[in-house]
């Protein structure tokens, strides 16, 4: 629970003040020996903490995953395996996998409130379709309501045209893109709203693993244009998703 969401139960008497009191009264991290787990973060950021599943040994992985699911009602992770789902579901048969995003989920008990606001989420082509999910959906896990505009690339500026006003309209727009990593300019002198920039390791030789892709973008003479790491898809949902806030708490 939230700060704000254990307020509201003292208020309609679902929960004592003494209950709220433990709650507050908690340390701002569970210690596990092999992590510290932040439940405290939303409370600081208003964002709860998410897990990177690459690389964790799989007793950790899943002891994680029980303990947040314990505490919050839910959890987040990204970069798993089908073998790291496997493992999870098994203690928590809940839990959601997508294999394109890689994204690992327990959703809360009812499922996620809709969205609110808008976000566009833009891939040069089907091939960077994984890092653009896992932009999407991050911030549909964060509370924003995702257009996604897939296949979308500087070969055919046709496809972009056709789906501007959507584009136009959203509080952000996320350009998703490998090889030359154009399409974050061409969006940014389209749009009046930040565009956050992903480039991907999608491309042949020279495109070096997403360098040329990234150089392309950091060097754009369009204005109003952030730019992530490469295959960053997480990182550019949790700032698209602030931006988003931002923009309907103005409204």
């Amino acid at each position: 629970m939230d700060t704000r969401e254990i307020l509201e139960k003292v208020k309609r008497g679902e929960i004592s003040v003494e209950e709220a009191e433990g709650f507050f009264r908690r340390e701002p991290f569970e210690e596990l020996g092999y992590a510290k787990l932040d439940f405290h973060r939303e409370v600081r950021t208003s964002f709860p903490e998410v897990i990177f599943c690459s690389g964790k040994p799989d007793q950790y992985l899943v002891s994680i995953y029980q303990k947040m699911v314990e505490a919050t009602g839910r959890a987040f992770g990204t970069r798993a395996t089908q073998e790291q789902y496997e493992l999870v579901k098994k203690v928590l048969p809940q839990a959601i996998y997508d294999p394109v995003s890689r994204i690992l989920k327990v959703e809360p008990e009812g499922g996620m409130p809709e969205g609110t606001g808008m976000i566009a989420i833009c891939s040069g082509g089907t091939a960077d379709v994984p890092v653009a999910e896992e932009a999407a959906q991050t911030a549909e896990y964060f509370g924003a309501h995702v257009e996604r505009v897939y296949d979308v690339g500087v070969s055919g500026l046709h496809r972009i045209l056709n789906r501007l006003d959507t584009i136009q309209k959203a509080n952000c727009i996320v350009a998703v893109a490998g090889m030359e990593g154009a399409l974050a300019s061409v969006l940014g002198g389209l749009v009046s709203n930040p565009v956050i920039a992903v480039p991907t390791s999608v491309g042949y030789g020279a495109s070096m693993h997403g360098l040329s892709a990234l150089l392309t973008m950091i060097n754009s003479c369009a204005n109003g244009i952030a730019v992530v790491n490469i295959d960053n898809g997480y990182g550019a949902g949790y700032v698209a998703t602030q931006i988003n806030r931002l923009a309907v708490r103005n409204d």
